[in-house]
């Protein structure tokens, strides 16, 4: 193990992690540690570790051979690929122990945990000897108390029974979060028990945590949704991408999915009551509603402008669609595509009418799964137009929403890739 005296939990956070021969493992995305019925330091057991897969394991602290500022090395590049699964007498260090509401031991001085420094020992083993808290002030007062660092046996109130059922804020873990992807977030929601799962979602503001619901599998979506007020759930549902709120909301009970379109905004429902229409299967409900339109005058520049929109994903940017006015779908009448590739090409002064291409065909919104495949592979497409049978374009499908009606339910949960279940070290 590298020298060190101390590492602080939240350094850890995103670190890569590394083979001995410097072969790239993953990243870590939590501590694990067993707390204790006495008031000694907990042992801290191992470290979560998210391979590129997206599967979760635990990898124990022995293990780890050297923790530096910019990564952790292992002593071996094989690692126990079982998913990691929490057990009754263990700890999250970031997902659980952050933002605690404790107490200073012999008194009643509350405080909040900032942060949990880790130390290792003789026998190569590494605790939680140090908590880096902060004194939760009553009244109106602006000033903020200062941090301090205090041995683990100078707080009290972190055991378990505690940690489960005292309320607890979630403004550290969101500030790890920050530079997280949110298919990253949803990993290490879906990790976190209950309780804690309830509380990191209310500290969510409502377009955060529609990103993060759009990357959980179907049941924690659900769950999540039914846990929010009608009217936050609303809310959440209007910030998804459309095709995602329809997909949730049709895995609802017909009178909670008519509550919820209800309280939405008119504007965020209508697109959201036209993909309900469509069987998910089919073009129709695999389309979102949202692409970039254009009509046949729009200059070049101003095309590029609409798909150098940062948030829009990459597979929408991938071509532009032009029709008639108006622009919103249902569109006029569907004019066809111009591929991103040919606006690089192009004067920026030249109009898009120039550059389409007509010879595409569309899709239509009752193709089967099968046929929008077929239809991705024939023609090396990345996002494809879906068209009614009055010529107006009314979405288009992108290949990550046909991924993901193609892999298996469980995907999100189990990687990319199929493993075996070894127990874990």
């Amino acid at each position: 193990m590298a020298a060190v005296n101390r590492v602080f939990a939240a350094q850890l956070s995103g670190l890569p992690v590394f083979g001995p021969d410097g072969e790239s493992i993953g990243r870590v995305r939590d501590l694990v540690a067993g707390l204790r019925l006495d008031a000694q330091p907990p042992r801290l057991l191992g470290l979560v570790v998210e391979l590129a897969t997206r599967r979760r394991v635990f990898v124990p602290m022995l293990r780890v051979t050297a923790i530096e500022p910019s990564a952790v090395t292992l002593a071996t590049g094989s690692v126990n690929m079982r998913q990691f699964n929490q057990r009754p007498n263990e700890v999250l260090v970031l997902g659980q122990l952050l933002d605690a509401h404790a107490t200073l031991a012999g008194s009643d001085t509350r405080i909040t945990v900032v942060d949990a420094g880790m130390e290792p020992t003789r026998t190569r083993d590494w605790v939680l000897a140090k908590l880096a808290i902060r004194e939760r002030r009553v009244g109106l007062g602006r000033r903020r108390a200062a941090m301090q660092v205090l041995p683990w046996s100078e707080v009290a109130g972190l055991g378990l029974a505690d940690l489960g059922a005292q309320p607890q804020g979630a403004g550290q873990l969101l500030m790890l979060f920050d530079t997280m992807r949110p298919a990253d977030i949803a990993a290490t929601v879906r990790d976190l028990p209950l309780k804690r799962r309830h509380e990191v979602a209310d500290a969510m503001d409502d377009e955060r945590l529609a990103d993060v619901i759009e990357e959980l599998p179907d049941d924690d979506q659900k769950e999540l949704l039914a846990y929010l007020a009608e009217e936050r759930a609303a809310d959440v549902l209007e910030a998804m991408n459309p095709d995602d709120a329809a997909d949730l909301l049709a895995e609802l009970a017909p009178a909670e999915q008519s509550r919820l379109l209800e309280l939405m905004e008119p504007e965020e429902s209508a697109p959201v009551k036209r993909l309900l229409e469509y069987s998910s299967d089919t073009a129709g409900g695999l389309m979102t509603p949202e692409p970039v339109v254009l009509t046949p005058d729009t200059t070049i520049a101003e095309a590029l402008a609409h798909i150098r929109n940062a948030e829009l994903p990459p597979a929408l940017a991938s071509m532009v669609f032009v029709c008639r006015p108006p622009t919103a779908t249902p569109t006029g009448r569907y004019v066809g595509v111009v591929h991103f590739q040919r606006l690089l090409r192009e004067p920026p002064a030249e109009l898009v009418a120039s550059a389409v291409d007509t010879g595409l065909p569309p899709l239509k919104p009752g193709a089967s799964l099968a046929e929008v495949t077929r239809y991705f592979a024939a023609y090396n497409l990345t996002c494809g137009p879906v068209v009614d049978t009055e010529d107006h374009l009314i979405g288009a499908v992108t290949v990550d929403d046909v991924l993901d009606h193609l892999l298996p339910e469980d995907w999100r949960e189990t990687g990319l890739h199929d493993t075996l279940e070894e127990d874990r070290a």
